[in-house]
């Protein structure tokens, strides 16, 4: 396996037992097989261990202590091989070709340094339908702003830095705030790559409470912004 071709592939995992084995099964669907695929448990108390581990070595399987899925992100990071890093939350699918189209993209444009895609969201089978009609599904394709639908170079990744672990959700958006500070060469592509699963477990539909931080997030990108500013201005 040529580590230069190697996309890693990164599964937070928190109690996602129910839907974990379908996001494991769509990378390995993957039409790009030069893949690993490092499931990090974030402190799970349900099957979540005993799902990634029937995959035997198809699957390199880890345990933390509940730290958040920006610490497990980071952690499989530091366990990454490869020199591109994907993630996949444990709910959510890649369509067959995600990869394949992604790094197409990359090997026709090797000055870009992170490759998004669109997303479906879809409402999870086993929802009964008073429950799908209070959690809304867009029907159209949008622009793929989650850590499901991109393709990062792993020094690209480097440069930004890790995930911050202070916030509660948003950590991905933090994330890419910075890359964007750092003028980071994004390209989002006009195909189908993630489908994101609808369900009350959703970390949206369970810290709405926890909404507000996207404005802090904001902020301390404004701020950091009018700090440089006035640094190159003194």
């Amino acid at each position: 396996m040529n580590k230069t071709d190697l996309v890693s592939v990164i599964i937070p995992v928190y109690n996602g037992d129910r839907y974990l084995k379908a996001a494991i099964e769509s990378v390995l669907s993957q039409t790009y097989k030069s893949i690993e695929i490092i499931v990090v448990d974030d402190g799970s108390t349900d099957s979540s261990a005993e799902v990634a581990q029937s995959f035997t070595s198809l699957v390199r399987y880890y345990f933390q202590p509940n730290s958040g899925s920006g610490a497990a992100r980071n952690y499989g990071i530091e366990l990454a091989l490869g020199e591109f890093i994907a993630f996949l939350d444990a709910d959510d699918l890649w369509l067959e070709d995600k990869l394949a189209i992604q790094i197409a993209a990359f090997n026709s444009n090797p000055d870009f340094d992170i490759v998004m895609g669109q997303v479906k969201q879809f409402h999870s089978p086993e929802l009964d339908e008073t429950t799908k009609a209070k959690i809304y599904c867009p029907p159209e394709l949008m622009p793929g702003n989650i850590p499901s639908a991109v393709l990062i170079k792993r020094e690209a990744f480097t440069r930004v830095g890790q995930f911050h672990t202070n916030w509660e959700i948003g950590e991905f958006i933090d994330w890419y705030v910075r890359a964007t500070e750092l003028n980071l060469k994004t390209m989002m592509l006009p195909d189908l790559v993630t489908l994101r699963r609808l369900h009350t477990a959703n970390k949206g539909v369970q810290q709405r409470q926890n909404v507000s931080q996207y404005v802090h997030i904001i902020k301390a990108s404004l701020d950091r912004r009018r700090a440089a500013k006035q640094k190159l201005d003194n």
